[in-house]
């Protein structure tokens, strides 16, 4: 028989830990889960009678049972010496390890119960999977497939970087994002546009620097298609502009396929085109910052330039061009009179010009001021770029 006891109170120092002397038994004292348990058993008691003990009384089988001897050999079975006595056990509190039968069975029922679940749930999961297949498969395939080959119709036959410039790999990866954009893509199919060769533009031979400023040309589209050049570097050769302006230029650029001139025509469906992209490039969400309006500033004016005027040259300024044709002047006189200057052109190189006398003059007259005088305030453009 074996009695409980209460996890903080230590046996009694009275309890015999010797044999009986009327009887012959021996004590001996297992912890399990923080409860102490006292055996008594014959004074021939071996291990297995003491483990045969402990089952019949916890309901642990004894194969599940594990044995902590202080100082002493890990005890369970198959045990080395069956025969082993317990009078190397008396006066040692032995560390049980194991749980009760009707655990373990409740543990398996849970686990079956959770397997079972878990199968109707795969079940469930393959048979709905196999319904949306047999959706699909009996869609209309027209769509796709007209897709599929408008996407191979209507795209950029080839795609080439420059030669002799540094890390053309890294040129042709991005020509190829811009061919598989979603947005481009979704657009030429739309206008049914097909771009022979779609390369990178060198940057010096296409940027001109006077007293003016410097005007950078930021693509061209040769014979309204044959071939779309985009400044991808900087000038320096050693980085890459912005993704989104160099998508920018090629919806200029792919403009130019239907319109040569920077009439109103080309405008409504250069911006037409840009708001097709924006809407069709699903990375992005299809939303833009500046919404519907295309704004742009002209370099040294704080003033901004709508699209509802009539635009016939691309967007200039002092730092870049961006369209067709288009060359810087040294004067707003010259460029009235060169024929590939549209008027927001001449306009832009007039006010431009204007700037530079009024900020020149002031910096004169700020000169000749005495030093109490508060100095102009009006910052000089080319020491702000």
């Amino acid at each position: 028989m074996a009695d409980e006891s209460q996890p903080t109170t230590p046996p009694s120092p009275a309890a015999p830990t010797t044999p009986s002397a009327a009887g012959g038994f021996l004590t001996i004292v297992v912890s399990h889960r923080k409860h102490n348990y006292t055996f008594e058993l014959p004074d021939d008691a071996t291990v297995a009678d003491l483990f045969d003990d402990v089952a019949a009384t916890l309901d642990i089988p004894a194969c599940h049972q594990k044995m902590l001897v202080p100082r002493g050999p890990l005890l369970k079975m198959p045990f080395k010496d069956p025969a082993m006595t317990l009078h190397s056990l008396q006066g040692k509190t032995l560390t049980l390890m194991g749980t009760p039968a009707a655990e373990v069975q409740a543990v398996n029922t849970m686990a079956d119960r959770v397997a079972r679940r878990n199968a109707a749930r795969a079940a469930a999961h393959r048979a709905k999977a196999a319904a949306a297949r047999h959706h699909s498969n009996h869609k209309p395939r027209s769509v796709v497939t007209t897709t599929s080959a408008d996407d191979a119709r209507y795209t950029f036959l080839q795609v080439r970087p420059l030669d002799g410039l540094p890390r053309p790999d890294r040129s042709l990866a991005l020509l190829h994002r811009l061919k598989e954009d979603p947005g481009i893509r979704a657009a030429m199919r739309k206008h049914r546009f097909v771009v022979s060769l779609l390369t990178e533009m060198e940057p010096l031979a296409h940027t001109q620097t006077s007293h003016e400023g410097t005007s950078r040309t930021l693509g061209l589209n040769r014979n309204r298609g044959e071939v779309i050049e985009l400044r991808l570097r900087t000038d320096a050769h050693d980085g890459y502009r912005d993704y989104k302006t160099i998508r920018k230029t090629l919806c200029h650029e792919l403009a130019h396929n239907v319109h040569g001139p920077h009439d109103r025509n080309f405008w409504d469906l250069c911006h037409q085109i840009e708001r097709e992209v924006d809407a069709a490039d699903w990375k992005t969400g299809g939303r833009t910052i500046s919404g519907d309006t295309s704004r742009y500033t002209i370099s040294g004016q704080g003033r901004h330039v709508y699209d509802e005027d009539e635009d016939e040259g691309g967007w200039t300024g002092g730092e870049f061009v961006l369209g067709g044709v288009s060359s810087s002047s040294s004067s707003a006189a010259a460029a009235a009179e060169e024929p590939g200057m549209s008027r927001r052109e001449v306009l832009a190189q007039a006010a431009l010009e204007r700037q530079r006398k009024e900020t020149g003059a002031e910096r004169k007259a700020c000169d000749a001021l005495a030093k109490g005088w508060r100095p102009c305030q009006r910052p000089n453009p080319d020491e702000t770029k």
